[in-house]
């Protein structure tokens, strides 16, 4: 049986460096879409783990709500096990480079651009503060607003 458009939260643990300081944290990872096709939401921390809550469905896109390490240091180890691009605001390519100087994001993602997975459409907002390039995506579909850590 198939099930429509839907949320699931993974809770990945790991630590988060920044400033010379690093902490211990637990981190959201979301996973957007149905039975056939997803995105992810913030890689963090543990490619297995998301890697087997994303499963057998087509990773659509991995996308970074900010460029803090904690967010995204899994990311380019799940672009490679699954081919999906990995997206980020333009303005956290310097937070980017901290963590991954040797892999840079496959796409940006820009104010008021849309991103559509299992015929649900999720709207990027550039909201700046947390970090420069922060966004949030919200899926009024789904009743939801992903916001990292904004």
């Amino acid at each position: 049986m198939t099930t429509g458009p839907r949320i699931e939260q993974l809770v990945t643990a790991g630590t988060f460096s920044l400033d010379g300081g690093t902490w211990d944290v637990d981190n959201n990872v979301w996973i957007v879409g149905d039975d056939e096709e997803v995105i992810v939401i913030d890689a963090a921390h543990d490619v297995e783990a998301i890697a087997a809550a994303v499963g057998s469905r087509t990773l659509r896109a991995i996308v970074c709500t900010h460029a803090h390490n904690d967010h995204i240091d899994a990311a380019p180890a799940l672009a490679e096990r699954t081919g999906a691009p990995i997206l980020l605001h333009a303005d956290d390519l310097p937070l980017w480079r901290q963590t991954h100087p040797d892999r840079a994001p496959d796409g940006e993602l820009t104010d008021g651009q849309t991103l559509s997975v299992a015929g649900t459409e999720l709207q990027v907002l550039h909201t700046p503060g947390h970090a420069p390039g922060a966004v949030c995506l919200f899926a009024p579909a789904l009743q939801a607003l992903f916001s990292g850590d904004t």
